[in-house]
C-alpha cells in the first residue's frame, strides 16, 4: 500500500506582506484536518511549530482525544487524533517519513496562488499518489507556504477555483476539498 501523509506547517509560512512568519496551531485545525486525514485513509498527520509551547499545545490536543477522557466519549474522534504527529521543522517530518519507508517522500505543495513552476493538475497528483510508495501533501497557514517550502517541494497542486477571484479558504476546507480530489472514491 502507497504512504499518505500530510504536513501543515505554521512556519516557514508568509504573512499578507510575503514576509516570513509563523502561525499559531488552532484547535479546529488540529480536530478538522485529522477527521479529513482519517477519512481519507491517510497514514499521518504533522503540524509543524518551531514554537515549543504550540507544539505542547498540538500534543495536548491529540492526547486528550487518544488518551484522556475524550477518547471515552468519541472513539472515532481518537482513531482520526492518532494520526496527528507534532513536530518541530519539515525536515523532520522528511526524515521520520524516511526511516519509515527507507524511501524519500514525494513532496506535494499546495497553494491558492497560482505559480507556473511546478504545478500540476490533481488528476496528475493523484497518478502520482497511486504510483509513489511515499507522498507528503504539505499546507501552510497563514497566506501560504513560504518560497522554500516550495522550492524544495517536487510539485504544486493547482489552486482551487471557486465561483470568482476570491480564493482564501481555510486551511481545513482546502485540506478537505483537496483529499477527496485527489484520493475520494467516486460513486458514479
Amino acid at each position: 500500500m502507497n504512504r499518505l501523509s500530510i504536513a501543515l506547517l505554521h512556519y516557514p509560512v508568509v504573512d499578507k506582506h510575503d514576509q516570513l512568519y509563523t502561525t499559531a496551531i488552532t484547535n479546529i485545525d488540529v480536530h478538522d484536518i485529522a477527521r479529513s486525514s482519517a477519512t481519507f485513509g491517510l497514514q499521518q498527520y504533522y503540524l509543524v511549530s518551531p514554537i515549543r509551547a504550540q507544539r505542547e499545545l498540538g500534543e495536548a490536543i491529540a492526547r486528550f482525544w487518544v488518551e484522556g477522557s475524550g477518547h471515552r466519549r468519541n472513539k472515532d474522534r481518537a482513531r482520526a487524533m492518532s494520526l496527528v504527529n507534532i513536530q518541530e521543522d519539515f525536515a523532520s517530518c522528511l526524515q521520520r517519513e524516511l526511516e519509515i519507508t527507507g524511501e524519500k517522500p514525494l513532496v506535494i505543495a499546495t497553494s491558492a496562488k497560482l505559480c507556473r513552476v511546478k504545478t500540476i493538475s490533481y488528476a496528475h497528483g493523484s497518478n502520482l499518489i497511486n504510483k509513489t510508495k511515499n507522498t507528503i501533501l504539505v499546507f501552510g497557514t497563514g497566506y501560504g507556504l513560504a518560497p522554500e517550502i516550495l522550492e524544495l517541494s517536487d510539485y504544486l497542486l493547482e489552486p482551487i477555483y471557486g465561483h470568482d477571484d476570491y480564493n482564501h479558504l481555510s486551511v481545513r476546507s482546502a485540506a478537505a476539498i483537496i483529499l477527496d480530489r485527489l484520493v475520494g472514491r467516486s460513486h458514479d
